[in-house]
This record gives C-alpha cells, structure tokens and sequence, in this order.
C-alpha cells in the first residue's frame, strides 16, 4: 500500500503538534495555577508551594517551546498569520513567563524583608501568561478576527482558563503537599470548580453563536451524536470531582492524586472537542493544514528529528516525575 506523504505528513505534524499543546497546557496550567494561588497562601505556604513545582516547571514549559517550534518548521505561513494577529497577548505572554522566572530563582536569594516583592512578582507573571494564553485561545476559536464581540470572547476564554490552572494548581498541590496546606488546596479546588465548570459551560455556549462554522459542525447530524458524548462524560468528571472533595485528604492521603487525573482528563476531552471543531482548519476558516504546510521533503527531514528529539522529552519528563513523585520537600539552592 503506498503512502499519499503530501497528505499524511501534514496531519502527523498537526497531532505533534496538538499532543505539545494539550501536554503543555496540562503541566504547565498546574504550576501556573499554583502562583496564582500564592494570593491566598501566607508566607510558609507559598515555600511549599514552590517545593511542590520547583523540579518541574522548568521543563514543563518545553512543551511550549516543541509546539510553536512545531508550528515555526511545519506550517510556517500559518506561523506568521497567528503571531502577527496575536502579537500583544503573544508579548504579554512572554513577559509573564520571564516575570515568573526571574521571580522564581530570586525570591530563593533575596534577604526576607524583600522575598515579599518576588513573591508578589511570580503571582503576576502567573497571571499575565495564564490570561494571555486564555484570550489568546478565544481570539483563535473565532478566526483571528478583529471587533470588540472578539476582544469580549477572548476575554471569558482568559477569565475561563485561569480558573482552570488554579484548579489543576490546586489539585497538584493536593498531591504534593500535606498538613493544613493540604486541607486548603482542597478547599481552593472545590471552588475552582465551580467557576472552572460554569466558565466551561459559557464559552461552550457562546462558541457556535459566536461561529456560524462551528454551529454547523456541533449541531449537524450525525455530527452532533459523535461530539455529545464530550460535554457529558466531562459533566460527570466534574461532578464526581466535586463529590471527591468532600472525602479529601483521605487516610492514608489515598485518592491524593485523582483530582489531578480527573482534570487532565477533563482537559483532554475539551481538547478533542476543540480539534474536532477546528479541522481541518489550522487558521480558523481561512488556511487548512495542508494549504499552510510546508513542502513534504522539508517535512520528511524535520520528521526524523522529530523522531529523535521527541522521545527524549517524553523520557525525561516520565523519568522527573518519577524521581520527585511523591510529597515535596525542601527546595535549597545551597
């Protein structure tokens, strides 16, 4: 059987590329939700926190870097588009991400009268980059397009996302912490959920009144039966999750983990509902993945180092999360 490569490589770099994205958000969104939650942490907490995500947040972000990388070499007209549309959240973005950063290392360096002024900055840089990429997302749903009704959905999608990263923040912390510590990441997860789910549900709902393209393709039969089993097993996740808090922590910290499944679960459901809404769409309505792609020999080149550099991320990812699974310790820098 021959292989049609002009219309196969496209989509393999399209599901790379998506898996970085839903990998990304899933890993980074619970440290980025963990600062924004250094808001209701007093000062012993917030060190526990930042033990919680110290060996981790760093790489995390290497997913980010692998898709837009991805996008760069893959589908560099759709590159271009994207980046020139979203130039100021895109700017945003990054200001948070280096204001996260530089506040992480130096509140572990500063004398403690200061550590106060880093602490304040890591819980901004938190909270730029996770609106930013919120608004970044709505603006994208609805094609890039100019006007204030675009600017307002971008601005639900931001308000919408960071909730969620503090409840994937406070899940984390769930598992990572113990104590008192422990017993208030439950709580600040019980009400992230509740503003996570309604949030969910008003840009599920505004969605395809928003675009007439994708009314189209939820409400279209049989369409409308493959994509209903999403919204549904996500509203039963999100009810047993709610139902979880009220048994946590558990003896034995048991179940300590689920919460985090549960909503990279949910995650991964809404993800696929977003690709299905897309395709085959990588400029919403105006570029296909095919029409933005590069040429297939540049493809085929970039593939096999793909092959090679995309094993060792997942390699070192599995091999850190294990080394440091567990509860967090001290993080020292001595």
């Amino acid at each position: 059987m021959t292989v049609d490569w002009p219309t196969a490589l496209p989509l393999v770099f399209a599901s790379l590329m998506g898996l970085a994205i839903l990998i990304y958000v899933v890993l980074d969104g619970f440290d980025l939700g963990i600062g924004i939650l250094f808001a209701a942490a007093n000062d012993e907490e917030k060190d526990a926190m930042i033990a919680g995500i110290g060996p981790f947040w760093d790489a995390n972000e290497t997913w980010l870097v692998l898709a837009v990388g991805l996008l760069l070499v893959a589908f560099p007209i759709a590159h271009g588009t994207i980046l020139t549309a979203l130039y100021l959240p895109v700017f945003a973005l990054l200001f948070g991400l280096i204001l996260r950063g530089v506040a992480f290392d130096f509140r572990a360096k500063v004398p403690p009268q200061r550590k106060s002024r880093w602490n304040a900055a890591f819980f901004a840089g938190s909270s730029i980059a996770s609106l930013a990429q919120g608004y970044m997302l709505g603006v994208y749903v609805l094609g890039l397009q100019p006007g204030w009704p675009v600017v307002l959905f971008g601005v639900l999608v931001a308000l919408c996302l960071s909730a969620a990263y503090v409840a994937m923040g406070a899940a984390w912390l769930i598992y990572k912490s113990e104590g008192e510590l422990q017993v208030k990441a439950v709580r600040w997860l019980r009400h992230a959920l509740i503003v996570t789910a309604l949030g969910m549900a008003a840009v599920s709902l505004a969605t395809p009144w928003a675009s007439p393209r994708i009314f189209e393709k939820w409400f279209a039969l049989p369409h409308l039966f493959w994509l209903l089993p999403l919204p549904l097993i996500s509203g039963v996740l999100f009810l047993w999750l709610f139902a979880l808090t009220f048994r946590l922590p558990a003896p034995g910290d048991r179940h300590a983990l689920t919460p985090f499944l549960i909503l990279a679960t949910i995650f991964a459901l809404g993800f696929a509902g977003l690709a299905y809404s897309f395709y085959p769409f990588v400029v919403p309505d105006r570029m296909t993945i095919w029409e933005a792609a590069a040429a297939p020999e540049s493809l085929a080149i970039i593939l096999v180092g793909t092959a090679f550099v995309l094993p060792v991320i997942i390699g070192y990812s599995f091999y850190a999360y294990r080394v440091f699974g567990g509860k967090a310790g001290d993080l020292r820098y001595d």
